[in-house]
């Protein structure tokens, strides 16, 4: 009798500790692929059959409300690894020649983000459409187009590895732009674009 009440706030607490795992800091530990409870893990969540490019669209893309709250999925510069309640887990490995960076503009409110996690990550702007230019350090336009945040208030770029340069969002009339990377030691979420 004492232990079923119990169990709604060890669910809870749960839940909690998997969204506080959000958006990861650069030293989160690394979760190793085993490949039964892997395959499992992705069946549950029909990414089976997806590439991590793939799981990262179609999480990414999906409305917030219908995002899988036992799931972790965080983006590292050349992975993207998944773990749920359970304990099992998985690690992709990203295209050798693509990097995943996801913004978030923001207006008045952000949070500190290292590693963008599909599945807690949420920004200040959902489905708000915006133009997303990023130019290399030579100059060179590598992106510039309208898009429209996903339902979390990010917007995914799938950008070419090594280079360096700035991005810069629109909006409104407002404006904001940083440096960024894509080597092996740069963040894949970038929630500091400010727009003023």
């Amino acid at each position: 009798m004492i232990a079923r009440r119990f169990v709604p706030a060890f669910i809870s607490a749960a839940v909690a500790a998997l969204l506080l795992a959000g958006c990861a800091a650069p030293g989160a530990p690394a979760p190793a692929d085993a490949s039964p409870s892997a395959a499992d893990l992705l069946a549950e969540h029909d990414l089976d059959g997806l590439d991590a490019r793939g799981v990262v669209d179609r999480l990414d893309a999906l409305p917030v409300a219908e995002r899988p709250v036992d799931l972790i999925a965080s983006v590292r510069p050349d992975r993207v690894e998944l773990s749920d309640q359970d304990g099992r887990t998985a690690s992709l490995p990203l295209p050798d020649d693509a990097f995943y960076a996801s913004i978030a503009p923001y207006a008045e409110r952000t949070h500190e983000c290292f590693f963008h996690s599909l599945t807690t990550c949420l920004g200040e702007l959902p489905n708000a459409e915006v133009r997303v230019i990023v130019t290399d350090a030579d100059g060179t336009v590598v992106l510039d187009e309208v898009r429209t945040t996903n339902d979390n208030g990010f917007v995914g770029l799938w950008l070419p590895r090594g280079i360096r340069g700035t991005i810069t969002v629109e909006r409104d009339g407002l404006r904001a732009s940083e440096p960024f990377a894509t080597d092996a030691d740069s963040p894949t979420c970038l929630t500091t674009l400010q727009l003023s």
